[in-house]
């Protein structure tokens, strides 16, 4: 009830916002109409509506081709105004309030080497802030890009499933659209610890994995079985995902106490391919986390953000 309150007082603000500003109102990526709510009580809104996005930089140890690579992650998320209709964010939330649902967006990034060629991987989701109400992303989007080519990976929410589009260089993979049975995401895990912990899954459940791992797997995307868990050892929770028919796990630490910083995470499966691949494991490891307006930090001198990140 609390979360549904919430959402109804967010979206009652940003009209209002809206109809007082005789000005045309700015692009969102300059000035975001999502986080423009003031303050109230709400340690929710006083945290991720402070007109502020959450960065976190991460040591990355990737697991690629049977072997470690040393890289970087990031975590980026930021609350904002989504389209219900067309799944794309608002650019004037005030011109159409009843389209509005608002989301915790997520923008994880991961960049590494192999050997002499580079990857760039990108995973964004965009989850609802009342769970109650709406239990289910939105939209989940991951793209890989590296010197033999690049691949983009779209997931929808529909009224009884989610459709799933794929556009590769690859032969084997081409270009389809198939739809899968409407459950949970593993790319939306992260969002629900950041919303509300109590949502997570806990006993056998029916799971759709990671973008990223079907990516870097090149494997058919399809519901699988698994088992969930939650741990709490002092200050930390951890969550773990126990895959019953693909050989992987997921661990995710995160901060016991709001607003529940992910501290760690680590996937082990079998990397490689041939008749051999070794099981390996990917590991994030926070190093530095800020709290800033990055869509206004465009300047040269504004570099000095990314090195307070250990990102330069």
């Amino acid at each position: 009830m609390v979360q549904i309150k919430r959402v109804l007082s967010f979206s009652i603000i940003l009209f209002l916002l809206s109809c007082g500003n005789k000005n045309p109102s700015p692009t969102l990526s300059e000035n975001p109409l999502a986080i423009q709510v003031k303050k109230s009580s709400d340690p929710f809104n006083e945290y991720w509506y402070q007109g502020k996005a959450e960065i976190t930089s991460y040591d990355l140890q990737q697991a690629r081709y049977g072997e470690n690579r040393e890289g970087s992650a990031v975590l980026v998320f930021v609350s904002e105004d989504f389209s219900k209709k067309n799944h794309v964010k608002l650019d004037n939330p005030g011109r159409s309030p009843k389209d509005i649902i608002p989301v915790l967006k997520l923008n994880m990034t991961r960049k590494f080497n192999t050997g002499i060629y580079p990857y760039s991987m990108m995973l964004s989701s965009f989850t609802p802030v009342d769970l109650t109400k709406n239990p289910n992303t939105l939209k989940v989007t991951n793209s890989s890009q590296e010197w033999c080519g690049h691949t983009f990976m779209q997931l929808n929410l529909g009224r009884y499933s989610y459709e799933s589009q794929l556009f590769s260089y690859f032969e084997s993979e081409g270009d389809k659209t198939t739809r899968l049975e409407k459950t949970l995401l593993e790319d939306e895990l992260w969002s629900k610890i950041r919303i509300d912990p109590n949502s997570l899954p806990q006993g056998n459940i029916d799971i759709i994995p990671s973008t990223t791992y079907a990516r870097l797997k090149h494997i058919d995307f399809k519901n699988e079985k698994a088992t969930a868990s939650i741990k709490e050892k002092g200050k930390e929770m951890h969550f773990h995902l126990f895959y019953k028919t693909i050989d992987r796990k997921l661990s995710i630490i995160f901060e016991k106490a709001f607003p529940h910083r992910i501290i760690s995470w680590e996937e082990t499966y079998k990397s490689g391919f041939g008749s051999s691949p070794k099981t390996m494991t990917t590991k994030g490891t926070r190093k530095k986390s800020i709290l800033l307006d990055y869509w206004s930090k465009n300047r040269n001198e504004d570099v000095v953000y990314r090195r307070e990140l250990g990102l330069e």
